[in-house]
């Protein structure tokens, strides 16, 4: 099936999220849509699945007009949405949030068998062996993104809308998902891809659509654009590469010996210095999230030493962490990075609240200063930082998180996936952001499911396997080595 957006514009309040966007999207090709964060591309996806109704144009169907009042109008129509963000009623089943709306029943009775077979069919479609009967708040992220896609794939849609699909995925979790998008595009499913990671687009992208800043920049096949053309539509302005450190280390800063948590990890040991970037590598599983959050404090079962600048932590408490120096930039950011409801400005000050305060009396003026400084350093796109961080796009959602925990200032940085769901530009902002703060005397501690990042910024990488510690790996260390190590082959 055909969809069509034509001269679609949408806007929220302070931004002009859409301006006068028209394409085609064809029948059973794989369209990559592509911009930075802020650029519409979310948008313009939840416009086409009915989730928001624009203020001129509209969405055409094999040419024909149609107007949707609610996303199930567009689900009848033959349209989903995979939405980036994980969209679930955590205390639920996995079959009970993919059939919400539409649950099985007979003569009135909710039928749980047709419930779990129907979901069990679903997730079997993507692959994934998940018991729909668990509670969707008991899986990792990873596996509640395939329960989303299972979601989307199950109920036969001629259009899918994937909004950054791979953002949890592992490596061969994203190839075969890219697999089955080759092969629904095959059977002619119209299939809107929205991904901020290159490799991807050219791997399965049959045409390519840049947004920039809420308008259409141009539409091309995948074989007419590079890497290099398709960047430099995105951003339309040069990017320059962070620089690698070189290698000179001060003393150590975070020093761990023995941590162990039972079921999640055992007997870590590691050392940072002043300066450097060492990379916690592994498979979804491994333990390198929990290692961080035991080092933070969130972990009260964790047992072993870790001392900052020599001086030793009390295990288990968060505050302790903070006030030693110690800072964790987490992997979820709707979850522990992040309130929602509330401005930049709260959130960007929260974890510095007391250094802007005088006998319990907040700086307002200093707490805007801050806050200010660091957003506009991170290029953080919102009206001004009183703007609501829930309304903001994934990757300056994340950007705040970060700006956040590099305002304390901290001796010690744990940083959980950095860019995930970010664009290539702001990519490369923060891996300079990092790299500064490294250079500023820092010690990092970096967890990433992207090799390339892994390899670009870690001057040392330790790899983790099913919570075990199993490899020491150098810069120089090869994506072959490094995901040898990490699969034990």
């Amino acid at each position: 099936m055909k969809v069509s957006a034509v001269g679609l514009s949408k806007r929220f309040p302070g931004v002009q999220a859409l301006s006068d966007i028209s394409v085609d999207f064809l029948p059973g090709e794989v369209h990559a849509i592509c911009g930075e964060n802020g650029a519409g591309k979310s948008t313009l996806g939840k416009v086409l699945a009915g989730l928001y109704a624009p203020e001129q144009g509209h969405v055409a169907l094999d040419d024909k007009p149609v107007r949707f009042s609610s996303p199930r109008e567009a689900q009848a129509a033959g349209i989903s949405i995979v939405h980036q963000e994980l969209l679930f009623a955590e205390n639920l089943t996995v079959a009970d949030n993919l059939l919400l709306g539409e649950i099985p029943n007979q003569f009135g009775w909710v039928s749980d068998r047709q419930m779990l077979d129907t979901a069990r069919r679903w997730l079997e479609k993507v692959g994934s062996d998940i018991d729909p009967s668990m509670e969707v708040a008991k899986l990792s992220v990873s596996k509640q993104q395939l329960v989303q896609i299972a979601g989307g794939i199950g109920r036969g849609a001629k259009v899918l809308i994937f909004d950054e699909p791979t953002s949890s995925l592992t490596a061969t979790e994203a190839t075969a998902l890219l697999g089955l998008i080759r092969e629904l595009s095959a059977a002619g499913t119209t299939c809107l891809y929205v991904s901020h990671r290159l490799d991807e687009i050219f791997a399965i992208a049959d045409r390519v659509t840049v947004l920039r800043d809420g308008a259409w920049v141009g539409t091309k096949p995948i074989a007419e654009v590079t890497p290099g053309s398709l960047v430099q539509m995105m951003v339309g302005r040069e990017l320059l590469a962070s620089s690698e450190g070189d290698g000179a280390f001060g003393e150590p800063v975070l020093e761990v010996r023995g941590l162990s948590s039972v079921g999640r990890f055992r007997d870590i040991s590691l050392t940072v210095r002043a300066g450097e970037i060492v990379g916690l590598a592994g498979l979804v599983g491994a333990g390198r999230t929990e290692v961080c959050e035991a080092i933070f404090g969130v972990d009260r079962r964790a047992t072993g030493s870790v001392s900052v600048a020599g001086k030793s932590l009390v295990l288990g408490s968060p505050q302790r962490s903070i006030a030693a120096g110690v800072a964790l930039v987490p992997e979820d950011r709707k979850r522990h990075g992040l309130v929602l409801g509330m401005t930049i400005r709260h959130n960007g000050s929260m974890a510095v609240l007391p250094r802007l305060s005088t006998l319990g009396w907040l700086n307002r003026a200093a707490e805007s200063r801050t806050v200010r400084e660091f957003t506009d350093r991170l290029r953080v796109k919102a009206p001004s930082i009183e703007s609501v961080v829930g309304g903001l796009s994934g990757g300056n959602q994340q950007k705040v998180v970060l700006a956040k925990w590099l305002a304390t200032d901290a001796a010690v940085l744990l940083i959980d996936e950095p860019t995930r769901g970010v664009d290539v530009g702001a990519k490369v902002e923060i891996h300079g952001l990092i790299r500064e703060a490294a250079a500023s005397g820092k010690a990092v501690l970096l967890v990433s499911s992207d090799m390339p990042e892994l390899r670009a910024l870690c001057d040392r990488m330790i790899v983790l396997r099913e919570g075990v510690q199993v490899a020491e790996l150098g810069r120089a260390a090869s994506e072959t080595e490094i995901l040898s190590a990490m699969a034990g082959v």
